[in-house]
């Protein structure tokens, strides 16, 4: 897949459904806030990632040290700061090199992790930006099952850590099959315990619990974006498994 391709679409995507928006509307799916501050996390959290890999940093950068890291007040001129943003951190990787050590809150990753980390931040936020609004959220199939590999990866990273219960128990297993024609095995995920952390794979098969829907609202559904109910996900087996898995992940 093409990430900065798709990461540069989904950023104006995200750009053009926020510019006609009320910028004091809610947003129900990130609780405590409205358009306008969704729209200044996604702008800055580009900036951010773009001064980490452009300056090759091995520690935190604090969020209030992101250069430029506020949107002009005029609208127009603040989709131009958030397309510059996503811009910026392509150029950054250009110049630094896509396998050149930086720091991620999983630890030391290439530079070009950052390309893919916040495609699909902003593929989700969009998700955000388009309920808020009563917007149709469409999705490219490619790029969610992407998304979802990338969501189970960061969860074998980030589940259980200190000490957190972990996101499955016993021999509890939880499969994803979406529905979307022509993704293939890439189409199917089963999640279980392996090793005292949580394991995945393109395997198929019946889980404990099994999601069966599109990939788009699959990959919502992980990232608790959507309720099952709100969607046209099929659930099978154990709901007590689903629960503790949404209960249990990180975001």
């Amino acid at each position: 897949m093409d990430h900065a391709s798709a990461y540069l679409a989904e950023t104006r995507a995200f750009g053009e459904l926020v510019r006609a928006a009320d910028p004091t509307a809610p947003v129900p799916s990130c609780p405590g806030w409205n358009i306008e501050q969704l729209f200044r996390h996604v702008g800055r959290g580009d900036r951010w990632a773009a001064q980490i890999v452009r300056d090759r940093m091995d520690e935190f950068l604090d969020f209030r040290s992101v250069a430029d890291g506020k949107p002009p007040a005029d609208r127009d001129a603040a989709i131009e700061w958030l397309n510059g943003g996503a811009q910026l951190l392509l150029d950054a990787l250009d110049r630094t090199g896509p396998d050149t050590p930086v720091w991620t809150f999983l630890g030391p990753r290439p530079a070009s992790w950052w390309i893919r980390r916040r495609l699909h931040e902003n593929v989700v936020h969009r998700a955000d930006a388009a309920l808020a609004v009563g917007a149709q959220f469409t999705l490219d199939a490619a790029v969610a099952a992407d998304g979802i590999d990338e969501f189970l990866e960061r969860i074998v990273i980030q589940a259980g850590k200190d000490g957190a219960p972990l996101p499955l128990e016993g021999g509890d297993t939880l499969h994803l099959h979406a529905t979307d024609p022509g993704l293939g095995e890439a189409g199917e995920w089963t999640a279980r315990l392996h090793g005292g952390g949580v394991a995945w794979s393109h395997e198929h098969g019946k889980g404990t619990a099994a999601l069966r829907g599109s990939a788009a609202e699959l990959l919502l559904a992980l990232t608790r974006r959507v309720v099952l109910a709100d969607t046209g996900v099929e659930r099978y087996g154990d709901d007590a498994v689903w629960r503790r898995w949404l209960d249990r992940t990180p975001l």
